[in-house]
């Protein structure tokens, strides 16, 4: 699977080609399949871009999930991790509120 720039890493070309070709690099080396095969980096990313609120990057990481296989339980339970993750620091700051 030849691996797709975020649209606004594309658009980065026009104006600093030669940064745009560094950060297309390491987009390379980070997605292709290594240890972890192409569907579990892109349920990875897309739990990553769930927790930090990307919306249009969780559209498409779930439909290039979906091109490489994964089905919508497995896109379920990458995102139940984004949630337990990110909720494990309201649970931490909220026992600020009782005295120990």
């Amino acid at each position: 699977m030849k691996v797709r720039l975020p649209w606004f890493v594309e658009k980065v070309e026009r104006y600093d080609p030669e940064f745009y070709k560094r950060v297309k690099s390491v987009v390379e080396v980070a997605m292709k399949p290594g240890a972890l095969d192409t569907k579990t980096k892109i349920l990875i990313t897309l739990a990553l871009d769930a927790f930090k609120g990307a919306d249009q990057g969780v559209k498409v990481l779930a439909a290039q999930a979906r091109e490489v296989g994964a089905t919508d339980e497995e896109i379920a339970e990458a995102l139940r991790l984004a949630y337990y993750v990110s909720g494990m620091d309201v649970i931490k700051t909220s026992l600020n509120a009782f005295h120990d």
